[in-house]
Order: C-alpha cells, then structure tokens, then sequence
C-alpha cells in the first residue's frame, strides 16, 4: 500500500510541475501584454497631445504664407521664410493657440512665439490671451497714412494703459520698431504686423521695458510671431520630470524636491533682489502700473551670472485694461473675480459685480513666491529677521496706491537686507 501511494505521488508530481509552469506563462503573457498595452497608451497619448500642442510648421506655413503674399512683414520675416536661418527647435508649448519654441536665429539662441489664431484682449475666465473671429491683418487698411496709424495707436494704448501725459512717446517707441527694416519709411505690411503684436501684452511690456535688465530682450518679429532673448535657466526652482511619473509623485513631496534643486542661498538672494527690482520696474513705471497675474515660479528665470530675467510676461497686464474689463463682471462669489492665478478682486454682493481693486499688489505676491525659497538655507544671524520680513510683505493689502510709502518701505529693506549678506561674495 505504502509503496502504491508514493508512486502515485511521483505521478503527481510533475503533473503539479507542468500546472505551475503553465500559470506561470499565462501570468508572464497577461503581464506582458499588459504592459505593451500601457507603454502603446502613453506613447499615443504623448504623441496625441504633442501634434495637438507643438504646431510650429502650421505657423510658419501661415506667417511665410502671408508674408509672401505682402500682406505683412517684420524684422525676421527674412529669415524665417526666404533665407531659413531662423529655426523653430524644441516645442515648450502649453496651449495650441499660443505656440512657443526654442529655437536659433543663426548664431543666436532665441525663443519663438506665435499665435495660432487671432487675439484682440486678454479675457478673465481664459489662460492665455484669446483671439476673435476677426481676420487677423486686417488694420491698418489699404491707404492709411503714417499720421493715421499713428492715431490708431494712440488711441489703442489710450486704452490699454490710461491716458498719461508721455504717451506720444510710447507711440514713438512703437513706431521705431515697425520699422523692421530700417530704412526709415513705414510699410502697410510693417504696419500690419505691429498692429497684430500690440493686442498682445508680452509683446507691449517687452517694447515698454526694453532698457530693463530683467525684461528679455524683443529680436524680431514677422506678422505676430515674434522672437526674444532666450533665459537660460527657466524656472526659480525644481526638476523637470516624465509627466508620467508626475502623477505618483505627492504634492508635498514635489515641493520638496523643488526645493532641493536650487542655487546656492547668495545665489538665490542675488535672484530674488532681481524679483523685487522687477516689481519697482512695472509698479507705477514710464508708463502706467501693471499687475502680475501669474507669480509661478516658472515664469521667472535667470541667466548663467543669476540675474533674474522674466521668461514669461503675458499674464502681465495693465492696470487700466484689467479694472475696464472685470468692473462689469457677474459674479456670485469672489472666485468669479479672479485672473490667471493671482489677481483677484473681490465680488459685491449687492450688484453680483467684480470690485476693480485687487486684493493683493505685486510685491505681496512676488513674497509669497519668494518665501519658501529664500528661508530654506538661509543663513542662522538672518534667518529671523527674514522671515518677519517676508511675512509682513505678504501681508500687504489693498492697491499699491493707497499704501505707497508701506510698499516701498518693505521692498527697499528686504532689498537691504539680502543686498548686504551678498555684497561682498563672489556671487554677488
């Protein structure tokens, strides 16, 4: 009996064996599967939103379109379309309807950008600066002399930034750059171009803080592409990752890692004075008060000696343009009275209207932005008197007018303060 059952047991056994390996390969097969299923997945979904997002040949086909026809032309007309020198490389586009690209213009590294369809106004509930259903190039019209374009934008920066006594001399810097070629006279396709490019707002701040070291320089433009200085570091702060790996990464722990990735804390001092200077730059400036709208720290970089230097300004708007468009704005709570990220105003219950003050100036916002990133690795004989600093900028309320000598007070010693730490090392 004893010897029935162990021969019946070395029967089973391989029988237990090839059971084993059979689950064993379906279960390698389903994972297998499985995982080229979802490695198809991503590189469709990647591709998918990179052909929705990167259209940079459709721009150029339509700008090198319209500018052989002589509807337009601009500074790198040229050489985007006749000589090729200036080249569309890597896509850093967020959104299909404002393009944007890494790009050179012969020996010079640049960034690119262009819009896909056509834009008059920023608008509250939107991103990016939208564009209507008019044809774009359409102003100024066929037979309409110098003195008439010249009063056409008069009377649209009148609008955009208030009527100022030295507005004739912002016209007279628009002027200058339509004429792309320099040759003195201004031609209706010159005249086309800049008109497109001043309904946007980076193109307009670039123009009006072009003697500032903090603004990327304007290159060149063709149509309402235009071509600026490239930053080479552009963000605060961080390490760019696979957008796949984005989604397990903890928020918490996404801010840590930011953190770690940083300059040295003289370096980051040297960039944040820049910050602060940038924001006495557009607070009551040659031309008008601008708010930032958008404070992430990927719209701020700096260059190789770690001057900052503004990688993205188009959710920078005027002062008078914002207050025209959201004093009639419905709303139902203040989270209806909000532009970009960060300019807010508050919602009067009694009319379902936006207020037109926002709650916060610039300086308090560029605080809050700079907090974190200054307080970690500061220096201990600093470190309190810093952050009283800092919190005491946030805490800044109300328009910048109605607290002026507050405002310049707490900008000028957090400038001090930092300024003294550095002034006498290296990085400074």
């Amino acid at each position: 009996m004893a010897r029935g059952l162990f021969s019946w047991a070395g029967l089973r056994k391989p029988y237990y064996i090839q059971a084993r390996l059979s689950y064993m390969r379906m279960k390698y097969f389903f994972f297998s599967w499985l995982a080229v299923f979802i490695g198809s997945w991503v590189v469709y979904v990647q591709y998918s939103t990179y052909t929705e997002l990167c259209r940079g040949q459709d721009c150029k086909n339509t700008i090198c379109d319209k500018y052989r026809k002589g509807v337009i032309d601009g500074s790198a007309c040229s050489s985007l379309c006749d000589k090729e020198t200036l080249y569309l490389g890597k896509c850093l586009s967020t959104r299909s309807n404002n393009q944007v690209y890494m790009g050179s213009w012969g020996d010079l590294e640049a960034v690119i950008k262009c819009q896909m369809e056509e834009a008059v106004r920023f608008d509250l509930g939107a991103d990016t600066e939208p564009r209507k259903g008019a044809v774009l190039f359409d102003k100024p019209t066929k037979g309409t002399s110098v003195e008439k374009f010249k009063e056409m934008v008069f009377s649209h920066l009148k609008g955009k930034v208030g009527d100022q006594a030295n507005l004739l001399d912002l016209v007279g810097l628009i002027i200058s750059v339509t004429d792309g070629n320099k040759d003195g006279h201004i031609s209706l396709p010159e005249a086309k171009s800049t008109w497109a490019l001043l309904q946007l707002n980076e193109f307009l701040l670039m123009i009006i803080l072009q003697d500032k070291e903090h603004t990327p320089k304007l290159l060149g433009f063709c149509g309402d592409l235009y071509v600026m200085e490239k930053v080479q570091y552009t963000s605060l702060y961080g390490i760019s990752i696979p957008w796949i790996m984005e989604l397990f990464v903890p928020s918490g722990a996404r801010r840590s890692m930011d953190q770690w990735f940083t300059p040295s804390w003289p370096r980051k001092a040297k960039i944040s004075i820049g910050l602060l200077e940038f924001v006495e730059d557009i607070f009551h400036g040659t031309f008008g008060n601008f708010l930032m709208c958008d404070t992430s720290a990927n719209n701020f970089g700096y260059n190789a000696k770690h001057d900052l230097k503004m990688v993205d300004m188009r959710k920078i708007v005027p002062e008078v343009s914002f207050k025209d468009l959201i004093r009639d704005r419905h709303c139902e709570t203040d989270e209806d009275c909000v532009y970009g990220m960060d300019c807010r105003t508050t919602c009067d219950q009694t009319k379902k209207k936006c207020t037109t003050e926002v709650i916060q100036p610039n300086l308090a916002k560029a605080c809050q932005s700079l907090k974190d990133y200054l307080l970690r690795g500061a220096p201990p004989e600093i470190r309190e008197e810093l952050e009283k600093q800092l919190y005491s900028c946030i805490a800044l309320k109300g328009t910048a007018d109605q607290m002026e000598m507050e405002h310049s007070l707490i900008l000028n010693n957090l400038k001090t303060l930092l300024w003294k730490k550095i002034s006498h090392t290296k990085d400074s």
